[in-house]
């Protein structure tokens, strides 16, 4: 029996659904590049200004420590419990599951944070339009969004990759034609010293406005290691995993530096730090200025982004679930296979409840807008946390288990320039004010550390139970199930 057929047979998620194209597609709309163009990083120029292509530059290279350092375990590793699974393997098994719990959590509020911007995005662009439209009708976009993802999630793997591939490639098109526009038309306005730090505002004059700049731009790289949940599912997943993580990382930044110099230089570089992600100083302002109707190309691209980034993540928190429930660490319904498509649909069906639910009602109590940045603030204390433990792991795992393959430069120098980039981006979300640029937290913001230390409070609470009931669940963290055989009677009892 060949080695496709013998894997259609077994249990499970769908073998080799993806390819190279759709894991990269996966990890780079996770990273909502429409989104973060239009919105994350002009958030740096208040520190960065005219000189924000340099602070780009430098995140760029700051992420692509940890994302070398997670595709360095994605060669060994395939596993749909990704971070939870590196870490176990390169920490502890109880580390393992605490990472697998931040993880799921921070990917089970992707979506909600994403239908929130699709809601304000849209009921504000229409409102503006058209006054007549309440600016106020968000909600009905929420919804909708959530349909879009429920559906792509339910008929598995292909048709959702598939998806993000297109959604992806439009947005990316977009913002890239339109930058192009930009640069020509610039002509001999085109200046390199936008890479230099003679353009930073006075109150963060020089390499202190690029490194503050940097660490707010940092966070629009996020999601680059989504590829790794889908590994059980791709063709050769220890070469195009790795590939596609790292891949995505260097070939958006390169995009994030090539776009953000382009609006710099549209915009001006002197003015660059009143630039924001709304009205006319912004993107859609701009390219309603300079070019009439093509702001409706970038309102659609950002609207694209927030839908595919959503479909994105859900597809990584319903592989985790799975990866949790398959070895009951989490209840064993969120393994259920669906059997035509192969979708864990059952984890499927609980991500839209929440998707729907945390969204309408934070967006009800609070505001759209301030019910974003509230999940928003949640997921990148706990997403910077998660990146650091890899770092860690990466360098654990080839100094305990593969000393054949260790390489000091790959498996300790990176992951540590790795973790030293992360930890001022993880200060800066907490509202730690260590640097003098790093603002408190306002409400409902302020409270984003007590919701995760709840959150990891019943983590360890559950890790306690299990290491002291049902050991052997906390040591299946560290398992890597692809091309094995399903669980045999023996370790099924144990489980």
């Amino acid at each position: 029996m060949s080695q496709a057929a013998l894997s259609s047979e077994r249990p499970g998620l769908r073998r080799e659904a993806v390819g190279l194209r759709e894991v990269l597609f996966q990890s780079v709309t996770a990273m909502a590049p429409g989104a973060a163009i239009a919105a994350s990083i002009p958030a740096g120029a208040a520190y960065a200004g005219g000189s924000l292509p340099l602070a780009v530059l430098l995140a760029l290279v700051a992420c692509l420590f940890t994302a070398i350092a997670i595709g360095e375990l994605a060669r060994h590793i395939p596993a749909a419990g990704s971070v939870a699974t590196y870490t176990a393997q390169g920490i502890h098994p109880g580390a393992g599951f605490l990472v697998g719990w931040g993880y799921l959590f921070v990917e089970l509020l992707v979506p909600p944070l994403l239908f929130l911007q699709l809601g304000f995005t849209v009921a504000a662009t229409l409102n503006s339009e058209w006054p007549s439209v309440s600016a106020d009708l968000w909600w009905p976009w929420v919804i909708l969004g959530s349909l879009i993802v429920l559906l792509a999630g339910y008929r598995g793997v292909r048709f959702s990759a598939r998806l993000g591939t297109v959604l992806g490639s439009f947005e990316i098109a977009v913002f890239v034609i339109l930058s192009f526009l930009f640069i020509v038309n610039a002509g001999s306005h085109n200046d390199l010293s936008v890479f230099g730090t003679g353009h930073t505002p006075d109150a963060y004059k020089g390499f202190t406005g690029i490194i503050a700049g940097s660490i707010y731009t940092v966070l629009a790289f996020s999601g680059f290691e989504a590829a790794a949940p889908l590994a059980e599912e791709t063709i050769n997943p220890k070469r195009n995993i790795r590939l596609a993580v790292v891949g995505a990382t260097i070939g958006i930044g390169i995009i994030y530096i090539f776009t953000t110099y382009a609006i710099d230089i549209a915009y001006g570089p002197d003015k660059f730090t009143n630039f924001t992600g709304a009205g006319p100083d912004s993107w859609q302002g701009v390219a309603r200025a300079s070019y009439g109707i093509f702001w409706v190309l970038v309102f659609l691209a950002v609207v694209n982004s927030t839908i595919a980034n959503a479909n994105a993540g859900s597809n990584v928190s319903t592989r985790m679930a799975f990866a949790l429930g398959r070895i009951r660490m989490l209840p064993r319904f969120l393994c259920t296979i669906h059997p035509r498509y192969r979708s864990p649909y059952v984890a499927v069906l609980v991500q839209w409840v929440i998707g729907l639910a945390v969204p309408l009602i934070l967006g009800f109590k609070y505001g759209p807008t301030t019910g974003f940045v509230f999940v928003a603030t949640i997921i990148v204390l706990v997403v910077v946390a998660v990146y650091i433990a890899c770092d860690a792991a990466c360098i654990g795992y080839y100094v305990r288990r593969r000393r054949q393959d260790f390489n000091p430069l790959l498996h300790v120098a990176v992951p540590i320039l790795g973790i030293v980039a992360f930890v001022p981006a993880f200060l800066a979300a907490a509202g730690i004010q260590v640097f003098s640029f790093i603002a408190p937290l306002t409400s409902p913001s302020s409270y984003s550390g007590i919701v995760v230390g709840v959150w990891l409070l019943i983590g360890v609470a559950l890790l306690v139970y299990f290491a002291s009931q049902h050991p052997a669940r906390v040591e299946e963290m560290s398992r890597v199930h692809l091309d094995e055989d399903p669980v045999d009677s023996e370790v099924a009892a144990r489980l």
